[in-house]
C-alpha cells in the first residue's frame, strides 16, 4: 500500500473516531509539548518521576492530581507497576515533554472501577510531564565542555579539590550553586565526603576543566532526597569547573624559568633578597603582584618572615632567576586563608624574578677589569680624585652615570663625601684602572635607600679613574714630602730682611709644591689655603712673620687650625 494511501485512510479514521466516538481500542496519545533536545527517551524498566492531572473522558472532572499532593509520581515503566494504559502511554517520552494519554477501560480499572474513585468502564486522560528518567544499570555521565591544553595533573582519590558548580535537576531546575554563594566547594576526593556519583565525577579533571556531570539518583541522594531543593529519587545534573587541586603530600614545584649565565653565587639562609613576583591561583586569577605597586618584596630567606613554602624556594637561587613556584595550601596559608584575599586552601602560583640578594656580613666586592701597566701610586685616604662610573641596579637598572655631566665626578678620599662601599671600591685605584664594585646596602643607602636608590638595594658600580692628585691628611692644609729646611725661618726669609710679608710667604711655599718638597690640599684654593696659614704664623697680626714668631711653634706653618 502506497503512502498517499496510507494517510487517507489514517485521516478517515481520525474523522471516523471524532465524529463517531465509540470504545477505544487502544492508548491515544497526543504529543502536545515537545522539548528541542532529548537525549533519552523512556523505555521498559526505566524508573520516571513525573507530574500528573487526572481526569475522567466523560466529563472532565479531576479524579487525582500529583500536584495537588505536592509531591511527583515515581514508579518503573514496563513491569505492571502501572495500569497497562500508562505503561503504554508513557514509552517514548522525553523529559520535560507534556503528553495527554487517553486510556480506555480495558486497559485502566475495567469494568470493575477501583477504590470508589474510578467508576466502572471509564475512560481515562492524563495530562503529563516528565521530570526526570534513569535506570538501575546508569553509571555517572561525564561530558567534557572545556579542557585546559598541557594539563600535567588530574585529579585523585585523596586528593583536594576546590570547584565551583550549578546543580540542576534533570528537568532544569536549579537546586544549588556554588556561585550564588561566592564561595568554592571544599572537599577531599574519594573519603566518601560525596555524594558518590559527584566523587567519581570529579575524578580525572584538571584544573579548569569544566564539566557536565550526570548522577542517576542511587549514585545522589536516593530515596530521601536532600531537603526541599532535591526531591526523592532525583537524577542531578551539575556543571562543575575545577578551580584547585593538592594533595596533603604535596611538596612545593618548582619550575626554573630563566638562570642568568655565570652565576657564582646561590641564596643561602640569612641572605636579605629583593624580588618581584606575579602571584595567582591555580585557574590564573590574580590575587597579588609586586609590580602594580612598583616595589620588589624585600625580606630574609630562612627566618620565617615569609610563607614556608616561600622560605624553602627562595632558597638557592641567583640574582636573576626567575622561577614559577607552586606552594600547597599547607605551605601557604592552610584552611584559613587570608581574609577575602587568599581562600581557605587556596594552592598559590607565584611567578618570581630575583633582583638581588645581599648578605648582613657581605663586604664591598671588587673586580679589576683594566689595570695600566704602570701603577706606582694608587689612591689613599685624603687624595683628591677624577674618576668615571655608571651605577646601576644587579638586574642592570641605570640608575646614575658621570656621562650624563660635562665632567667626572670629583671627591677628596676620606672625606665622607661618597657612600662608603664606593669609597671602598676607590681606593687603591692607578689612574686609568678600570673596576667593577658590587656595594651591599649596609654599605650603600641602607634600609631607606635615597633618591632613585631603592631601599635595602645592592649597588654595581662601573669605576674608572681618570686622574689623581695626592692629599694632606685630615686637619692639615700643607704638608712636607720630606724634612722640612731646618731652621725654617731663614728658609722662607727669601730677600734675608729678617721679616716675611705674606707675598714672600706665598713665594715660598709655592716653591716647595713645584720642586715636589711640599703639598697643598688638592681641590682648595691655593692662594686661599696659603693666606690662611699666614694668618696662623702672624700672631701680632701686624702683615709680617719675624723670627720670634717661629719661636714658640714652628709647625703652625703645617698645621691648619681653622
Amino acid at each position: 500500500m502506497d503512502l498517499m494511501i496510507m494517510l487517507v485512510l489514517f485521516f478517515l479514521h481520525v474523522v471516523t473516531v471524532k465524529c463517531n466516538p465509540g470504545p477505544l481500542v487502544d492508548v491515544v496519545v497526543d504529543r502536545y509539548d515537545i522539548p528541542k533536545v532529548c537525549p533519552r527517551e523512556v523505555q521498559t524498566e526505566d524508573f520516571i518521576r513525573y507530574h500528573f492531572n487526572g481526569t475522567f473522558f466523560a466529563d472532565g472532572q479531576k479524579f487525582d492530581s500529583s500536584h495537588d499532593r505536592g509531591k511527583a509520581f515515581i514508579s518503573q515503566v514496563g513491569l505492571g507497576r502501572l495500569i497497562t494504559g500508562m505503561d503504554r502511554g508513557l514509552q517514548g517520552m522525553c523529559v520535560n515533554e507534556r503528553r495527554r494519554i487517553t486510556v480506555p477501560p480495558h486497559l485502566a480499572y475495567g469494568s470493575i472501577g477501583t477504590g470508589g474513585v474510578i467508576p466502572a468502564d471509564a475512560v481515562l486522560v492524563y495530562d503529563v510531564l516528565l521530570l526526570d528518567i534513569w535506570n538501575a544499570e546508569d553509571k555517572v555521565q561525564i561530558r567534557t565542555i572545556n579542557k585546559p591544553a598541557g594539563c600535567k595533573r588530574t585529579t585523585v582519590a585523596s586528593d583536594f579539590v576546590r570547584y565551583h558548580y550549578n546543580g540542576t535537576l534533570l528537568s532544569g531546575e536549579t537546586f544549588d550553586s556554588s556561585y550564588s554563594r561566592n564561595t568554592t566547594y571544599d572537599t577531599y576526593l574519594g573519603q566518601g565526603d560525596l555524594i558518590k556519583g559527584m566523587d567519581e565525577g570529579l575524578m580525572g579533571m584538571c584544573v579548569g576543566e569544566r564539566r557536565i556531570v550526570i548522577v542517576p539518583p542511587f549514585l545522589a541522594y536516593g530515596e530521601n532526597g536532600s531537603g526541599t531543593l532535591v526531591p526523592p529519587q532525583a537524577t542531578l545534573v551539575f556543571e562543575v569547573l575545577l578551580i584547585d587541586v593538592f594533595n596533603p603530600k604535596d611538596d612545593l614545584i618548582v619550575e626554573v624559568k630563566e638562570v642568568p649565565k655565570g652565576c657564582t653565587r646561590r641564596t643561602v639562609t640569612g641572605d636579605y633578597i629583593r624580588y618581584h613576583y606575579n602571584g595567582t591561583f591555580q585557574d590564573g586569577t590574580a590575587f597579588d603582584s609586586s609590580y602594580q605597586r612598583n616595589s620588589t618584596y624585600n625580606t630574609y630567606i630562612g627566618m620565617g618572615y615569609v610563607i614556608r613554602g616561600m622560605d624553602k624556594a627562595l632558597q638557592g637561587l641567583c640574582i636573576g632567576e626567575k622561577q614559577r613556584i607552586t606552594i600547597p595550601p599547607h605551605l601557604a596559608y592552610g584552611e584559613e586563608g587570608v581574609g577575602d584575599l587568599i581562600p581557605g586552601s587556596a594552592v598559590l602560583v607565584f611567578d618570581i624574578h630575583v633582583i638581588d640578594f645581599h648578605n648582613p656580613k657581605d663586604p664591598v666586592a671588587v673586580k679589576v677589569t683594566h689595570k695600566p701597566q704602570e701603577c706606582n701610586v694608587t689612591s689613599e685616604a685624603d687624595d683628591l680624585i677624577q674618576y668615571r662610573y655608571n651605577c646601576s641596579l644587579m638586574d642592570g637598572t641605570l640608575l646614575y652615570s658621570s656621562d650624563q655631566y660635562n665632567s667626572p665626578s670629583t671627591t677628596t678620599l676620606g672625606a665622607k663625601m661618597v657612600i662608603l662601599g664606593l669609597e671602598e671600591g676607590l681606593s687603591g685605584m692607578c689612574v686609568g684602572e678600570r673596576r667593577e664594585v658590587v656595594i651591599p646596602p649596609h654599605w650603600g643607602h641602607g634600609e631607606n635607600g635615597a633618591g632613585g636608590v631603592p631601599r635595602s638595594a645592592v649597588l654595581f658600580f662601573e669605576l674608572e679613574l681618570v686622574e689623581l692628585q695626592k692629599g694632606v691628611p685630615e686637619g692639615y692644609m700643607f704638608v712636607w714630602l720630606g724634612d722640612g729646611p731646618d731652621p725654617l725661618f731663614p728658609a722662607m726669609d727669601l730677600n734675608g730682611d729678617k721679616e716675611v710679608p705674606l707675598e714672600e710667604f706665598s713665594s715660598f711655599i709655592m716653591i716647595q709644591v713645584k720642586e715636589g718638597k711640599g703639598r697643598l690640599r688638592p681641590g682648595v684654593d691655593a692662594d686661599s689655603i696659603i693666606k690662611d696659614m699666614f694668618n696662623n704664623q702672624d700672631r701680632n697680626q701686624d702683615g709680617k712673620i719675624v723670627e720670634d714668631e717661629m719661636d714658640e711653634e714652628s709647625e703652625q706653618v703645617r698645621r691648619d687650625e681653622l
